[in-house]
């Protein structure tokens, strides 16, 4: 019996670590080609580690288009989004789960069909109501059109769900507000949910694509996404310089595997803290 489960522990760590590979190798031949030349990223057989490690094409990469400004309107863009979507989500998922008031099943309803349309329904709308408010071209459009998310909502409204209405039925006999119920009893002990939040929408508002360059024209306005796009069509790199091309993927893309690890330990360190809240 021993011997059956030590194998099953080696095979399950076998393809635990064969998975951990297959994820990690493309960021691997994405950084190591960033240090090749052009001809060795397209030899044959290919080289998992260039002949000679060319460092001066990250320099190069990063001289060659403005990457600091797209960098700085991600990372302030994206940022202040995650900010305005924990606050806003929290409120409203602390309404929906532990306040009492007429057409609250029609308000989770809504929030239920929200999370099922597509977010370019929206699209034409929302630039029409950009327009409107005089919000096109400007970080206000950016940040405000993106400051509400249905997902958010309800993921937060699942973990509030979790959380026993003792709790905050004891906060409000020691006569705590609202608000200071939800920040100071439900928000620390539902903290993995909103650092899954924090780093979803991160993540999803740094890369986004579309939407950004659909309301915005200004280039001082781009975001990382489509300012990687202009380096390689508008610049001239596309098929030409594909080591420059990994070395600016490259360097735009840690950070975000940064913001992924220190997120990861949050979560791991909140487990318990949840789980401790929960109904059973």
């Amino acid at each position: 019996m021993r011997a059956a489960n030590r194998f099953a522990a080696v095979l399950r760590n076998l393809l635990l670590a064969a998975a951990a590979i297959a994820m990690a190798f493309p960021f691997y031949w994405m950084t190591t080609s960033a240090l090749k030349t052009n001809d060795e990223i397209w030899r044959f057989p290919p080289t998992l580690w260039p002949q000679e490690a060319l460092w001066s094409n990250f320099a190069e990469a990063w001289q060659a288009a403005p990457f600091a400004r797209y960098m700085f309107n991600s990372a302030f863009v994206a940022g202040t989004i995650v900010v305005l979507q924990i606050l806003n989500s929290g409120m409203m998922a602390y309404a929906l789960t532990h306040m009492r008031f007429r057409l609250k099943g029609v308000f989770t309803a809504l929030v239920l069909v929200g999370y099922m349309v597509p977010a370019t329904a929206v699209y034409l709308p929302g630039y029409v109501i950009l327009g409107k408010l005089h919000l096109l071209n400007t970080y206000a459009g950016l940040i405000l059109s993106n400051s509400v998310s249905v997902f958010s909502i309800f993921l937060i409204r699942q973990a509030f769900l979790q959380v026993s209405h003792e709790l905050v039925e004891a906060g409000k006999v020691d006569g705590a507000s609202h608000l200071r119920i939800l920040w100071t009893i439900i928000a620390p002990l539902t903290r993995s949910s909103f650092a899954v939040l924090a780093l979803i929408a991160f993540i999803e508002q740094s890369n986004n694509y579309f939407w950004p360059m659909l309301i915005t024209k200004d280039p001082e306005l781009q975001l990382v996404s489509a300012g990687l796009r202009s380096f390689f069509v508008e610049g001239g790199a596309y098929g030409l310089k594909w080591p420059l091309i990994m070395a600016a993927s490259a360097f735009t893309i840690a950070p975000l595997l940064a913001l992924f690890l220190v997120a990861q330990r949050t979560i791991m360190r909140s487990v318990d803290l949840a789980a401790g809240a929960s109904k059973g």
